[in-house]
């Protein structure tokens, strides 16, 4: 896949730097980053742990079967009276949504909220050929003015204040300045209207698909995404191949699971299901109904055992707000689409850039990602596969391993806990040599290669009694 991703590290600094992306990080924290917690509160433990446990099991199964599902979906979309494009990449799914564009003469577009539709730039596609393409969802709006990515799966513009949203609309729109969020939503809603109604193709994402009646399903909390499907003739849904589910009964928990754990909803203000074209009993909906499934290196986490659960993601975000590395740098630090821990996982797997080798080590390991997730990924283990393969030579390792001081560093860590005894001395030796550099307990300054660990905090002095000696010492005196 020919994508340009931007280096974490570098961009992680930026945002550290960055006043006004540390006091948005701060408010997800305690806004989004609550609610979903609260939310789940509301159910029992056994009930919340029975439903991510269901949805768990339904998306292992339907990506265990996704060829069958895939299949049949198409077939039922088709009975439906709708059309189905199988897109093995980003050019292949953009030169589909181009050419309908072409046939139709379509010469704007009005889209809502979408992922896969980031991943294939569709915006700057349908620009190179004269096409007016306008993001409908508020945050979007606002970013494409801007001419920036989403930083958040769930909030794209979070990382915005009023004033800087005030001053893109003076610029862009020729409005009047206003810190007033009521006047800056009026504005974004006078403008909007007029593409609403005029636009000929709307372009939507997929939340779910279900393969039992080749229905799409969409979770929005504006109106714009009804609009975006029901308004202009020609509907196309751009869907990652992963986005299915078997039955009807299905999506019900998941529309469940899937607020609660993206913004602390019961569930959320718009659900919009689609079948198809509109019928002739139908009051309004698309003459034409598209939906491009999408691989673009999905096939290949699908074929690794090890990394196929990433492909569970439902994409609430519950992950990005439960991590404490996300809460430092935000979403643009992660360097393309998908930030986050689930970021750190399909990035590297999708693009397979040497600039994304750093994304599986923006991690913690605390576990708090895989706590929150509803579907129960094991994020963790799939970051310290991703670790593995590029210290130990895979396709992302820059230089085709790790470097050698690495390399002797945790060849001498292994060997130093293989027992007590060598631990212990390994434990002394430690301390002796950093008690030089050391003030007050704390080292503030290691030498390279270890420089790093100090860069932004003090490393602990090894203690000079050993907990495992305290605690013998304890025990003998009781």
């Amino acid at each position: 896949m020919d994508v340009k991703t931007k280096d974490f590290v570098s961009g992680s600094k930026a945002a550290i730097l960055d006043p006004q992306i540390q006091e948005a990080l701060a408010k997800l924290r305690n806004g989004l980053g609550r609610g979903p917690r609260l939310a789940s509160e509301e159910l029992t433990p056994p009930v919340w742990q029975d439903m991510r446990q269901r949805a768990s099991d339904i998306k292992t199964h339907t990506i265990a079967n996704l060829d069958y599902y895939l299949e049949k979906l198409s077939d039922n979309v088709e009975k439906a009276g709708g059309h189905v494009h199988f897109a093995r990449d980003a050019k292949e799914a953009s030169d589909i949504v181009l050419d309908i564009a072409r046939k139709r003469d379509v010469e704007l577009v009005i889209k809502g909220k979408s992922m896969v539709s980031e991943e294939l730039e569709i915006n700057d596609h349908l620009e190179s050929i004269g096409i007016e393409s306008v993001e409908t969802d508020l945050g979007e709006y606002i970013l494409q003015l801007m001419n920036e990515p989403p930083f958040h799966i769930i909030a794209p513009a979070i990382h915005k204040s009023r004033r800087q949203v005030s001053e893109i609309f003076t610029e862009k729109l020729k409005t009047l300045p206003s810190d007033e969020v009521e006047q800056l939503c009026e504005t974004a809603r006078e403008t909007l209207r007029e593409k609403f109604l005029n636009a000929d193709m709307g372009i939507t994402g997929v939340n779910f698909a279900v393969a039992e009646t080749g229905t799409i399903a969409l979770v929005t909390n504006e109106g714009n995404g009804r609009m975006c499907t029901s308004l202009p003739k020609v509907h196309i849904a751009l869907m990652g191949m992963e986005k299915i589910l078997p039955r009807l009964e299905d999506l019900a928990l998941f529309l469940g699971v899937l607020p609660r754990s993206a913004t602390g909803q019961r569930i959320s203000s718009y659900v919009t299901c689609v079948t198809g074209p509109r019928r002739s009993t139908d009051e309004d909906g698309p003459e034409e109904f598209h939906l491009v499934i999408v691989d673009n290196g999905r096939s290949k986490i699908l074929a690794d055992e090890q990394m196929r659960e990433a492909l569970n993601c439902i994409r609430c975000g519950a992950c990005l707000n439960a991590c404490p590395i996300y809460g430092k740098v935000g979403g643009h630090a992660y360097g393309w689409v998908y930030s986050g821990p689930i970021g750190a996982i399909v990035t590297p797997m999708l693009t397979g850039t040497v600039e994304a080798k750093h994304l599986p080590f923006a991690s913690t390991l605390c576990g708090a990602c895989k706590d929150a997730c509803p579907v129960k990924i094991d994020i963790p283990h799939m970051l310290l596969r991703l670790r593995q393969e590029i210290t130990q030579g895979g396709t992302l390792a820059k230089n085709g391993k790790a470097p050698w001081y690495e390399a002797a560093l945790m060849k001498g860590w292994r060997q130093s806990v293989r027992g007590s005894r060598v631990f212990s001395l390994a434990n002394r030796l430690g301390r002796l040599a950093l008690l030089p550099l050391s003030r007050n307990g704390k080292v503030r300054r290691l030498p390279p290669p270890l420089s790093g660990w100090t860069r932004f905090r003090d490393f602990p002095l090894p203690s000079a009694k050993p907990f495992r000696e305290r605690w013998r010492k304890g025990l003998k005196d009781e």
